[in-house]
């Protein structure tokens, strides 16, 4: 599901794999750099093609989210990073070397670096810097800032850590020209992926605050940073709001990424306790503009508000072509209850998503199967050709269904279905040493067998409750624990949970971010991405494979096998998807006619309707 507004503002720092043999322009300069063969632009990208770029300037774009803030610096474990920064790129505030493309997939535009360049090898990857960068101070932006923004982001950062590890050395090899040393040769994704290095004032965070204390990266901040971005922080009220103001002389407002974009003045994010709280500000107007909308519920049958039905609201549905987020119920393999994949089946087994998507998402979702899903690198049918060549070899360690069964999940399509995969469940849980006594599952030990369920929102009440009544059916002891965003942002990161609904982004060409999601030493990393906990050598092996697979055939092989083996190893409950984007906003903007397809609708390409927001303010007291 698209979960939040800031994947529609900015592109994550997703990371994408090679598709090709060596390329025939390898040491040469390029602007725009691609995996999927050439970029639909070319060469010279001057702006994307469905932006307005006499787009007007001006007004202000309200925004709320939910919980709180206490840091201004999201590059490390503690502290909650304020709206507008985020934990993997630049924000706001910040700008990264290339900026990954929004219409296309695999495929990163000039921002501070203005080309790039590697040998046939992939051994190394030299970035020029755009002489006009510079930060919010007039200082340019340097070889300095870019080498000791690597080292103190790999060195601080789990996720760069993970995304970096085969990067050995950053240093200047030209007055203008940063390049990249690996420890590795044929990994065709590291050369692109370092476009996503976001860079930050090195004589900014060695220097002292206006207390005289000094700076440290390693720890949380209050202070405004420096920046290089479209915007800076104007102000803010510590947990409850924060505005940032558009930068009159950014250096990069005429780079093509940014070409008829950025177009609001200033944008406010207004702080919530939670979800209910977030929509009936929406309703009023005034502190929300913009809603992405997740809840079938809520999307088929709350929007019939005045303002909606005045027209002053538009509901509308974007598709979208970039494939889907996995979303599905993490199960924590760090607690032994979920240790033994038998258990893990059969909680799979109990999970009825049709009587869920019946009452609960009014037939608007869909089951995912996939950890891929919606591209072509979802594994499907039999393994065969290449991806069973590449299976066979750990024949004797993976389940043997996964040779001759396609893989299912359980399709509660008639009462008989319950009680079959009920019944399936409860001689897994035998299998496994949980037996029912007295109502209850328990093993050996006289031990009942408990999961508890970790939320922050009324969504999560309401999806968890018919799963936790299927679970107790079988004699579990299944409970929900509530805590605040801040809790849940902690205890996700230190892997206090039993289970948890997790979301992972996928890129269309997988790489070196697999070893984040899947990988053995990211499980034992707090702030990782493996939020199960998976330790599997072979997992480990095929997501190498991934990383260094020698053309999109090959790169297609090992992800279904590593697709496959992840499903049959139940590490979570799949949920569901949808690839459609609902947006709802105020009738106050001005939109380009078309909007990209790959994610649906680009916010940072819309602008404020003087005449429509004045109209809206006249009619609506607080709405502006």
């Amino acid at each position: 599901m698209k979960a939040c507004l800031t994947r529609f503002l900015a592109i994550a720092g997703l990371a994408v794999a090679a598709l090709s043999t060596a390329p025939a322009n390898a040491q040469e300069w390029q602007t725009s750099s691609t995996l999927n063969g050439v970029s639909k632009y070319g060469q010279d990208f001057k702006q994307y093609d469905f932006v307005n770029p006499n787009a007007p300037k001006g007004g202000t774009l309200n925004s709320t989210t939910p919980g709180t803030f206490d840091s201004f610096n999201p590059y490390i474990i503690k502290g909650l990073p304020a709206a507008g920064f985020v934990g993997f790129g630049g924000g706001l505030i910040y700008e990264t070397l290339m900026e990954q493309s929004i219409d296309e997939p695999s495929t990163s535009h000039p921002m501070i670096a203005d080309a790039y360049k590697f040998p046939a090898d992939y051994s190394y990857a030299t970035y020029r810097l755009d002489p006009r960068a510079k930060w919010h101070d007039g200082q340019p932006i340097t070889t300095d800032d870019v080498i000791w923004s690597f080292n103190v982001l790999k060195a601080n950062s789990p996720q760069y850590g993970q995304y970096y590890v085969n990067v050995t050395e950053a240093v200047a090899t030209g007055e203008r020209e940063v390049t990249f040393r690996f420890n590795q040769k044929g990994n065709r994704e590291l050369p692109k992926i370092m476009g996503d290095l976001v860079v930050l004032p090195k004589h900014w965070w060695e220097g002292t605050d206006a207390a005289g204390k000094k700076r440290d990266i390693t720890r949380p901040t209050l202070e405004i940073p420096l920046g290089s971005g479209a915007y800076k922080v104007e102000s803010f009220k510590p947990g409850t709001e924060i505005v940032w103001t558009r930068v009159p002389d950014y250096w990069g407002a005429n780079v093509g990424v940014n070409v008829g974009r950025n177009n609001f003045d200033k944008r406010r994010y207004a702080y919530f306790l939670d979800d209910n709280a977030e929509w009936e500000a929406f309703k009023k107007g005034g502190l929300e503009d913009i809603k992405p909308e997740n809840s079938s519920r809520r999307w088929s049958t709350q929007y019939n508000f005045p303002a909606l039905q005045a027209g002053d609201v538009i509901k509308k549905e974007f598709k979208t072509t970039s494939g889907e987020p996995f979303q599905g119920y993490a199960l924590n393999l760090r607690r032994p209850q979920f240790q033994d994949r038998r258990v893990r089946q059969a909680l799979t087994l109990a999970y009825n998503f049709e009587y869920m998507n019946r009452t609960l998402f009014f037939g608007l979702n869909t089951r995912t199967n996939s950890y891929f899903q919606g591209q072509d690198l979802a594994s499907s049918g039999l393994p065969a050709g290449k991806e069973l060549e590449l299976l066979t070899q750990y024949k004797d360690k993976l389940p043997p269904e996964l040779f001759t069964e396609e893989f299912k999940l359980p399709v509660y399509d008639t009462p008989q279905a319950e009680r079959q995969y009920l019944r399936q469940a409860i001689g897994l849980f035998a299998e496994a040493g949980w037996r029912a006594k007295g109502g209850k599952l328990m093993n050996d030990k006289g031990e009942q067998f408990k999961i508890e369920f970790l939320g922050k929102d009324a969504t999560d009440e309401v999806i968890a409750s018919p799963f936790i009544d299927s679970l107790r059916r079988l004699g579990i002891d299944a409970t929900l624990r509530m805590v605040d965003t801040s809790q849940f942002v902690n205890r996700i990161d230190n892997y206090d949970f039993d289970v948890t609904t997790t979301i992972l982004n996928q890129s269309s060409s997988p790489g070196n971010e697999q070893r984040d999601f899947w990988g053995s030493k990211a499980a034992a990393k707090p702030g990782s991405r493996n939020v199960m906990g998976i330790n599997d050598p072979i997992v480990d092996a095929l997501v190498e494979r991934v990383i260094f697979a020698t053309d999109r055939d090959d790169l297609l092989a090992a992800t279904h096998a590593l697709d496959r083996v992840l499903l049959w190893n139940y590490y979570a409950v799949p949920q569901y998807h949808r690839s459609v984007l609902w947006l709802a906003y105020w009738n106050k903007f001005g939109i380009p006619d078309k909007q990209p397809g790959f994610i649906g609708a680009d916010i940072n390409s819309w602008w404020i309707d003087k005449d429509k927001e004045a109209a809206l303010a006249a009619k609506y007291k607080g709405v502006n």
